[in-house]
């Protein structure tokens, strides 16, 4: 029993010893193995900083913004004139050329309108035409009428000067040197000439008037001409309600938002549909704080989502003057209450140059992902 003890107490001393041998190599290996440690994590962390140095050495220049959007121009058609629509010629997100017949609307109420018209005019020419002939008689006979009557009391006025001295002559000699007969007839005589000198008088009066008389007749001349002129304007206006029953498009573009049908009645003014025109553009909000070393011209990269195979670039066109909260109906009043800073942004336009593939339009509204290069 004894002699058993001291075998498992040996076993027991040779276990810890071989244990003790162990432990002593390992911290050996450890020691050997730590500066080889500290040499790698010193390396990761020296590539770190280099990586990040790089990268902000590449990348100082590119300022961008995931806040930007394609823009173009939306132009909202509708017509000039009231009526039922006969004919409709486009689709939606149909591509229409400038010049395109889109639309007719029912012209028979603009035509017989025309029609009218043309004949107000013809019957105004007339008149004008009747007018002016009879202001060119009154420069050439009223003057003359004058004349004639001057003329014709002058001769009046002799006659009645010889009546009355006829007269007095036979009631100036004796009995016997006349007879009744000879006193009668100058009586009557002299009678007549006053008749024929007041006769002339009166021819005078109505004659002596003749600026008054050819001012006149200039004055329905005028308002001839100025009848004819309203009757011209309303053919004008005629002519272009006709017109305006044929819309066309006046520039190439997509139609879009379209909220009519054939059939419909629309009005002046109603909104049928918007052509939205083949020209995009970018509108990028940069922060305030991006927009120091920007300028107009400065290279664009640009990425748009919903098409990551497009590689788009540009150019810098301009930058608002004036922040998206200065333009909006109901600016931010900093003045009274508490006041928290924000960072502003200002839209910046920018013009595609490039990349662009005409299979694949660009819609408006499309979020885009813009870099400009500030070297």
């Amino acid at each position: 029993m004894a002699q058993g003890d001291q075998d498992d107490h040996a076993q027991d001393h040779q276990q810890s010893d071989q244990q003790g041998q162990q432990d002593a190599n390992a911290s050996k290996n450890q020691k050997k193995r730590s500066p080889l440690v500290r040499i790698v994590l010193l390396l990761l962390v020296v590539l770190a900083v280099v990586g990040i140095g790089l990268y902000w050495f590449l990348t100082r220049n590119d300022i961008d913004t995931d806040d930007a959007y394609t823009a173009g121009r939306k132009i909202s058609i509708a017509p000039h004139v009231n009526g039922y629509v006969t004919k409709l010629l486009v689709n939606d997100n149909q591509f229409v050329h400038r010049g395109e017949l889109l639309v007719s609307i029912d012209d028979r109420d603009y035509l017989a309108s025309l029609h009218k018209a043309q004949a107000s005019v013809q019957q105004a020419e007339s008149n004008m035409s009747a007018y002016r002939l009879l202001l060119a008689v009154a420069h050439k006979n009223f003057p003359g009428q004058l004349v004639t009557a001057q003329g014709s009391l002058s001769a009046a006025q002799a006659r009645l000067f010889k009546a009355e001295t006829d007269y007095k002559r036979q009631h100036s000699v004796s009995r016997a040197a006349t007879t009744q007969q000879d006193i009668d007839y100058s009586r009557a005589a002299l009678e007549e000439a006053k008749a024929q000198v007041m006769q002339a008088q009166g021819q005078l009066t109505q004659a002596e008037p003749v600026k008054e008389n050819v001012a006149n007749a200039d004055a329905r001349v005028d308002q001839e001409k100025a009848a004819l002129a309203s009757a011209q304007a309303d053919l004008e206006q005629a002519e272009l309600n006709l017109g305006w029953t044929q819309i066309r498009a006046p520039h190439d573009g997509w139609i879009s938002q379209r909220n009519v049908e054939q059939g419909d009645f629309v009005q002046t003014g109603q909104e049928m549909f918007s052509i939205v025109e083949p020209e995009i553009w970018i509108t990028a909000n940069y922060k305030e704080t991006q927009l120091a070393r920007m300028r107009p011209g400065q290279q664009v990269d640009i990425e748009v989502d919903a098409y990551p195979q497009l590689h788009l670039h540009g150019h810098v066109d301009s930058l608002q003057l004036g922040s998206g909260q200065s333009f909006s109906a109901f600016p931010p009043e900093n003045a009274t209450g508490n006041f928290v800073k924000t960072v502003q942004r200002i839209p910046v336009k920018i013009l595609i140059d490039s990349g662009l593939d005409q299979n694949i339009p660009l819609a408006l509204g499309l979020s885009v992902e813009p870099t400009v290069y500030v070297k």
